[in-house]
């Protein structure tokens, strides 16, 4: 079973994370910060990923460090659970249309992480998290799992639209990238033998 946990303790936060990759979508997830947890649990459902993540961060000082720090462990996790990466479908890439919105999300599972975000918010925060942070999340994911990520948003006008078609284009991209082809059982899919370097 490709699963892992994580540990992550700073003087900022307190995070522990749990990932099966070959799960059912089922999750328990606490950040104290209720967007931010709403998008997590969107992201475990649509990509069949079985998360835990329980967080305890200075939301005393705002939302910044518990919500990068939870990007970074999870990351992790999904990297520690993957191992050397054999047989792994590695691309995807999904169209999410929301209610008004479209949002297209491409991934590389590659072991080089880059984020390309070209999403933009008419408002400062949804709900009371600061609109600003989702890319700090996304960057903080990709750079830990080791995804090359592109995320855009085509169009929208409700910005929880927007980052809600976000947070699940990942989710169905991850879905299948991370899916293992049954073309390529006990193969690395790359010409270099290996994934990251």
């Amino acid at each position: 079973m490709r699963t892992a946990s994580i540990a992550r303790e700073t003087k900022e936060t307190r995070i522990a994370v749990t990932v099966e990759l070959d799960g059912t979508g089922t999750f328990d997830i606490s950040t104290g910060i209720g967007f931010l947890d709403h998008m997590l649990e969107q992201l475990s459902r649509h990509s069949l990923m079985d998360v835990t993540l329980k967080a305890e961060g200075d939301l005393h000082v705002d939302q910044h460090h518990t919500t990068e720090d939870s990007g970074i462990a999870l990351g992790q996790a999904v990297t520690k659970a993957l191992g050397d990466k054999t047989g792994i479908c590695r691309y995807a890439s999904v169209m999410l249309p929301m209610d008004e919105t479209l949002t297209r999300v491409a991934l590389d599972i590659s072991g080089r992480p880059y984020l390309v975000w070209n999403v933009a918010f008419s408002r400062s925060k949804v709900g009371d998290m600061d609109t600003e942070l989702f890319r700090e999340w996304f960057q903080a994911f990709a750079q830990n799992a080791g995804l090359c990520l592109h995320v855009e948003n085509l169009y929208g006008e409700n910005n929880h639209h927007i980052v809600e078609s976000c947070y699940k284009g990942l989710a169905r991209a991850l879905r299948e990238a991370l899916s293992i082809d049954a073309r390529q059982l006990g193969m690395v899919p790359s010409t270099k033998g290996q994934l990251g370097d």
